[in-house]
């Protein structure tokens, strides 16, 4: 999965499509990424013996990784990922920019 935690990406399908988001949480066994904004769901939740209050609550559900493509900043538009070896290290890079995005 080319997706870490904190990216900014774009969602090219779905009902959200057209939104950027950061990438709160990313889950590589499942193929899926929760991102801030994107896929949010209603969920009714109990009042717990300690301080939470019973109510609605809107949080994000995850989304699968085929329908996000990275934010590239520097070319103001989603684009794919490549990959290159630079000090010995692997590093993500930008198909559009070339701009490293490690």
């Amino acid at each position: 999965m080319n997706i870490k935690k904190d990216d900014l990406v774009y969602v090219i399908s779905g009902k959200d499509k057209g939104k950027k988001g950061k990438v709160l949480k990313a889950l590589p066994k499942e193929n899926k990424v929760i991102v801030e904004g994107v896929n949010t769901q209603t969920k009714h939740q109990k009042a717990s013996r300690k301080v939470q209050q019973a109510g609605i609550v809107h949080q994000e559900g995850p989304i699968d990784v085929s329908n996000v493509m990275i934010w590239d900043s520097k070319a103001k538009a989603p684009t794919r990922i490549g990959f290159k070896i630079e000090n010995g290290k692997k590093v993500r890079i930008s198909k559009k920019s070339g701009e490293v995005l490690d």
